[in-house]
């Protein structure tokens, strides 16, 4: 029997960067009621704290929610009556510095510099700097049109690594590259989450859009843990509502 249930965000729970559906926070408040959830990904709390806590119904038991951003790098917990940061592994200011001078000039290179955006490119989110190729406001068929086969994102990756060889360079979401520290992925965010819970890997379950070889969640996989790959939000509330099941 599981006793963690572990999501990925966009694509998973939501579109991307959109507030999670009314029956999808409901499922939650249901999963909630019968084991402790965490929701994992790149975006930073704030993004979080729109897509998914915002979203949860009244009377949810949001002290057995762990929520993850940027990869892992970031937890907060529900205590007391707010929202409180547990630990944060941010960059120094020689590292961002670096990292940031690293995507101007990769950018160029990988002939992004005359793109239609929407938006600031590059943000900053302490533990984690993203890339979004059209900005971090582009409308959401923009983006589901623009990398597809991810064949723009695994050319600058290619460049980044070369220029940050003592950092990770992944996959993000539809169009984003997320910049870490060195071997940070979705299964170390799993080992973190098995410290901070005292739940063991071998029983939680992670379920997430984009577990495949290159998706930016089979690191989960290929760590030997357990999971469910679903296609979209439709497919996770169907596996969710037959978690509820077998836990009740």
């Amino acid at each position: 029997m599981k006793k963690l249930i572990a999501f990925d965000l966009d694509g998973t729970l939501a579109e991307s960067k959109q507030r999670i559906g009314e029956p999808m926070a409901a499922l939650l408040g249901q999963l909630l009621e019968v084991t402790r959830v965490a929701v994992i990904s790149g975006g930073d709390w704030p993004q979080f704290e729109t897509q998914v806590v915002a979203a949860l119904p009244q009377g949810t038991k949001r002290d057995r929610l762990f929520i993850m951003p940027t990869t892992g790098t970031k937890l907060y917990r529900f205590e007391g009556e707010a929202w409180t940061p547990i630990y944060a592994e941010i960059f120094a200011p020689e590292e961002r510095d670096h990292i940031l001078n690293a995507l101007d000039t990769a950018t160029q290179e990988a002939g992004f510099g005359d793109e239609k955006i929407w938006g600031a490119r590059v943000e900053d989110r302490g533990s984690q700097i993203t890339f979004s190729g059209l900005g971090q406001e582009a409308p959401l068929d923009a983006k589901k049109a623009w990398d597809p086969d991810f064949a723009k994102r695994k050319a600058m990756q290619a460049i980044l690594r070369k220029a940050l060889p003592d950092l990770s360079v992944n996959i993000g979401g539809s169009t984003s590259l997320d910049i870490t520290h060195k071997d940070i992925d979705k299964a170390y965010a799993m080992r973190k989450l098995a410290q901070a819970s005292r739940i063991a890997t071998e029983d939680m379950l992670f379920l997430g859009d984009a577990i495949y070889p290159g998706g930016n969640d089979d690191a989960v996989r290929a760590a030997g843990m357990d999971t469910i790959a679903v296609r979209d939000v439709e497919d996770t509330m169907t596996a969710v509502r037959a978690i509820i099941a077998c836990l009740k």
